[in-house]
């Protein structure tokens, strides 16, 4: 929970086995939240997620944007996506982001939920494009959701409520372990964007001009 003379230690593990995950609870002011949502609303490039599946490409009524320190390749759902550079609001909530979770990363996956009809099926990150075991860092503002963890194979559930300006963090061999999801929710009818920041260590594509 922000505290502006907080000490304290590491959130508690979410997790009861076979990874790790950290919920800091929201890591700025609620005035600082809500400008960064409105900046985020405005300024990023959002466009429609695509997916290849059974030999045709769809497009999903969530939107993304794909950002990082250089133009790395990222492949999920068999579509390849070419990161655009940091901006610096980006490069100021990735900032925050490692200073909470005393990490690093180096791209940005964004997405932006309109409403809670929109969310994300029971999945783990663990393209061959990102670090492995490496961290990722959740960071949400708008509508409060519910981010749930799954098993693989004691099918045995964890949930937690991811509030505006909040942090949550996943490491460790969790990616191996668990699966996650966003489910949906009649009961939100406002939007959420989520920031996951990560590290990339697949094919960088030449360098973005100076």
């Amino acid at each position: 929970m922000f505290d502006l003379f907080s000490d304290s230690a590491e959130p508690a593990n979410l997790l009861h086995r076979d990874g790790t995950v950290h919920y800091y609870g929201p890591v700025m002011s609620q005035a600082s939240a809500d400008d960064y949502y409105q900046q985020l609303l405005t300024e990023i490039d959002w466009q429609p997620d695509r997916a290849s599946m059974f030999g045709k490409t769809i497009e999903t009524a969530r939107k993304i944007a794909w950002m990082a320190e250089q133009p790395f390749h990222y492949t999920y759902s068999n579509n390849t996506k070419i990161a655009q550079p940091f901006s610096p609001l980006l490069w100021e909530l990735k900032s925050i982001a490692e200073r909470e979770s005393n990490e690093t990363y180096n791209a940005c996956l964004l997405n932006l939920y309109h409403n809670g009809s929109e969310g994300m099926a029971w999945h783990s990150d663990g393209e061959k494009d990102l670090k492995k075991n490496g961290a990722i860092a959740s960071m949400s503002f708008g509508a409060e959701r519910k981010f749930s963890f799954k098993h693989k194979q004691t099918q045995e559930t964890v949930s937690q409520f991811l509030q505006h300006g909040s942090l949550l963090m996943m490491k460790g061999v969790t990616q191996t372990h668990w699966l996650h999801r966003l489910p949906p929710t009649k009961s939100v009818t406002t939007p959420r964007i989520n920031l996951t920041f990560r590290t990339i260590t697949g094919q960088l594509v030449g360098f973005f001009p100076a």
